[in-house]
């Protein structure tokens, strides 16, 4: 299988909420990622094959220094084939290209291998306010 990559790619609003359904385990919804992603957004990267949209990541920013990972998604037939690993690869090579200092993430306990053994994060302490 061949994987297209592309900084800033091009993706339309419904593929999108579809992969990110899949992804996350959640009803089909109509967002609009093109004009959230265009006002919040350092940059985000896509990946793409033969059939479409096979992964995302966000990277949002604060403009200066800090820059977080968000939405990293990988469609269930493509999974297991190193792609998160480039997405966030690629994320990181455009963060640092950009000025940024850190790439921050945050993740469930299931993907610590993902983020810390595959993609190189390391561990820190964080905090966390639930509010709603």
């Amino acid at each position: 299988m061949t994987i297209d990559y592309e900084w800033r790619g091009s993706f339309q609003n419904d593929e999108l909420n579809q992969l990110h359904a899949e992804g996350f385990d959640h009803m089909h919804v109509n967002d609009d990622w093109i004009g959230i992603l265009e006002r919040l957004s350092l940059g985000w990267v896509t990946a793409r094959d033969d059939q479409g949209l096979v992964g995302f990541v966000n990277v949002i920013w604060d403009g200066q220094v800090h820059a977080f990972i968000e939405d990293t998604l990988v469609a269930d037939r493509a999974r297991r084939q190193g792609i998160g690993k480039h997405l966030i690869t690629t994320a990181t090579e455009k963060s640092r290209a950009a000025g940024c200092e850190w790439l921050h993430v945050d993740f469930e306990d299931h993907l610590k291998g993902f983020y810390f053994d595959a993609c190189g994060f390391r561990p820190t302490n964080a905090g966390l306010i639930h509010l709603r």
